[in-house]
């Protein structure tokens, strides 16, 4: 193999893909419960989408970055709609770790503070400041243990006037382990951040674009954001970002003379892909569609905790699912993954939190997620 290997490789026969569908050179047919890595919300080959992205390749995909395009300003403003930041700002980008790590530098210029916050477990991307949580730089607050103890003697330990910024991963974790922190602690920081003049920076790579049954993650809070990334499933499987700002911290950023350029900043093509998914979402109602089914999901994940000794916890909201394993030698989760594999089945896994992690497209069907829990059901017992 000529691909340098960065990770696990388990497959390197698959030819087509069709929703939630994967199917391999001899013509087996996989359900996708993973989205790719979490990116294809409306499912592989979307045909609204593709007819798009073949549209604007035949117009124009690329510009360098002293100029636009009228689509890049029209996906500009939808996605500062979706994310209640209207009149605001947005830059498109190429990844969700770049978007995150941008909102952070951002956020660090603005404060002209020395630290920023977040949780020990939030992953916040692959490189830079935001993916490399240093603790000369950031203060890693373990949410987990504040509950167990007095969160506001907790919280009082942390030197929130040195803070610029809380960069707030609102559920799931990028980490694999499907924790979504209690609104308590999270409005407790919101609000001691805010008394000091901090900003609040939004990871929603993993958990926005309809993922959690909202359009973000946030929403599921009572918080309102100054700086929203997102990624993943904003291009549906196509490699495009976004950061979405308040319009006055755009202008603050803009008058100080800050500079910022990559090759595929605000590329057409990409905006155009970006609109097009946020339109389709909203106008199919899939996110509606998706927070029902992952309901249904998690009754069925909740029932084999009950009924299958191996299964310890099933967590989720929305179409972002876990099921947390007791330790077993003989079961180990990967194990289970292999045998889920075999029968058909891409799930996630994460041996460190022995979890078993569901990211299924919103528009799978009941009949497959009653098939995976069908399945599960044997395997576990």
């Amino acid at each position: 193999m000529h691909i340098l290997r960065c990770h696990e490789i388990i497959k390197t026969d698959f030819t087509r893909a069709e929703n939630c569908y994967l199917y391999d050179s001899q013509g087996n047919r996989y359900m996708d419960f993973e989205s790719g890595i979490w990116c294809t919300v409306l499912g592989h080959n979307h045909p609204r989408i593709n007819r798009v992205i073949e549209s604007q390749l035949g117009k124009v995909a690329h510009l360098g970055t002293r100029y636009l395009s009228r689509i890049t300003e029209e996906a500009a403003v939808e996605v500062l709609n979706i994310s209640g930041l209207e009149g605001g700002k947005c830059v498109f980008l190429s990844s969700g770790s770049e978007a995150v790590e941008f909102g952070v530098q951002v956020a660090r210029r603005l404060s002209g503070k020395p630290l920023w916050l977040t949780f020990a477990r939030s992953y916040l991307g692959a490189y830079g400041s935001a993916g490399r949580k240093n603790t000369s730089e950031a203060w890693l607050l373990d949410w987990e243990k504040s509950r167990e103890q007095n969160s506001e003697a907790y919280l009082d330990q942390i030197p929130f006037e040195q803070i610029g910024a809380f960069v707030f991963e609102p559920g799931g974790s990028g980490s694999g382990f499907v924790k979504f922190p209690p609104r308590q602690i999270v409005k407790a920081i919101y609000d001691r951040i805010k008394r000091a003049g901090g900003l609040v920076v939004v990871n929603e790579v993993t958990t926005g674009i309809g993922r959690t049954g909202k359009w973000f993650g946030f929403q599921h809070y009572d918080l309102e954001p100054d700086i929203v990334a997102m990624g993943k499933g904003l291009g549906n499987g196509y490699p495009v970002s976004a950061v979405a700002m308040k319009k006055e911290l755009a202008e603050e950023l803009e008058a100080g003379g800050f500079y910022y350029a990559q090759s595929h900043q605000n590329d057409p093509l990409g905006a155009a892909v970006a609109r097009e998914v946020i339109v389709t979402l909203r106008e199919e109602n899939w996110i509606e569609k998706g927070r029902e089914k992952g309901e249904y999901f998690l009754a069925g994940l909740k029932q084999l905790e009950g009924e299958c000794e191996l299964a310890k916890e099933a967590r989720g909201r929305g179409m972002l699912l876990g099921l947390e394993l007791r330790p077993d030698e003989q079961r180990s989760v990967q194990n289970i993954y292999r045998r889920l594999l075999d029968r058909g089945f891409l799930v996630g896994y994460y041996s460190a939190g022995n979890m078993l992690r569901f990211d299924p497209a919103l528009t799978i069907d009941h009949e497959d997620i009653a098939r995976l829990l069908e399945v599960l059901h044997e395997i576990l017992s």
